[in-house]
């Protein structure tokens, strides 16, 4: 097999099918752009779900003269109460499920509001009229209806929040982008794969001549083919690179420049040190469909 000669045929195939080795790139480059989107926000989801998982908690809050819920008509809730919340934490039935236990005064609710909202904004509530509550954090956040249960409607309890519900709508929702990205990526790739056959038969046609002559002097199917798959599997590589610039570009700028800063809960997000394992994914995504589509396609031919 001479490898100059076949790469001076795939070079010249490339030259006369310009405009189809163009439309093979640029839907190689759309398709594997949604791979690899869909593949960094799938390991966005697993990142955030991991970190803030074991990080939530479940809020028992104390009643206070604000509060309106059944639970506390009888005002603000008192020291006893207090005690038997923190008695029932510190119990058998729930200590083992817990590994660890945050009080939160009224002036440490105050504080939080003044950081979180400005000391002029929160000026219109003074500390009396806070809410004193309970941070538990649990060793398997899975089991946060449990403390939901022991607490909610109990006497001096308002409310029993579980930061988990809060998330567990943002990661359904980042799922669904994932699938929908994943579903046009698919088609996508289908696309790009019909129209790399599409390519190489219509470049199998045009040199119809010389395929004729190759096979008169005793050239083998292998040497025939070999130019034709070189050219699918070139427009990939290009569509490749492109899609891996894209999807870094969209990463650096978008993720890491314009949500870091705006999206705060968020973190912690995918960086480049995980884009960098779909370099060599996407090349070799975009190589192997290819040459599989650009050889099935010319064997086809060749039989004809």
């Amino acid at each position: 097999m001479n490898v100059g000669l076949i790469l001076a045929e795939a070079v010249a195939g490339l030259r006369r099918n310009i405009s189809m080795v163009v439309s093979v790139v640029l839907v190689t480059f759309v398709s594997l752009t949604f791979v690899g989107a869909a593949i960094l926000m799938q390991a966005q989801i697993s990142t955030m779900r991991a970190f803030w998982g074991d990080r939530a908690v479940v809020t028992v809050y104390m009643c206070s003269p604000l509060s309106e819920s059944d639970s506390c008509v009888a005002g603000a809730a008192n020291q006893e109460q207090l005690d038997a919340v923190a008695a029932a934490l510190e119990g058998e039935a729930l200590s083992p499920l817990i590994s660890e236990v945050v009080f939160e005064s009224k002036q440490d609710a105050y504080d939080a509001m003044i950081a979180q909202i400005g000391e002029s904004e929160a000026s219109v509530l003074t500390v009396d009229q806070m809410a004193e509550a309970y941070r538990v954090t649990l060793k398997d956040p899975a089991q946060s209806n449990v403390i939901y249960e022991a607490f909610s409607g109990q006497a001096g309890v308002d409310e029993v929040v579980d930061q988990k519900q809060y998330l567990d709508p943002l990661f359904s929702a980042l799922t669904v982008a994932t699938y929908l990205a994943v579903g046009i990526a698919a088609l996508m790739l289908v696309a790009a794969v019909l129209l790399i056959a599409t390519t190489i038969r219509l470049s199998a046609y045009a040199r119809r001549k010389e395929i004729g002559i190759m096979r008169l002097v005793g050239a083998s199917n292998r040497s025939i083919q070999a130019p034709f798959v070189l050219e699918g599997v070139f427009a990939a590589f290009i569509g490749s690179l492109l899609a891996i610039a894209a999807v870094l570009a969209g990463l650096h700028f978008g993720v890491e420049g314009y949500l870091a800063d705006r999206v705060p809960f968020l973190r912690p997000l995918v960086g480049m040190e995980t884009a960098v394992y779909l370099v060599p994914a996407l090349i070799g995504l975009g190589i192997v469909l290819a040459a599989f589509s650009a050889g099935f396609a010319i064997r086809r031919w060749l039989r004809t």
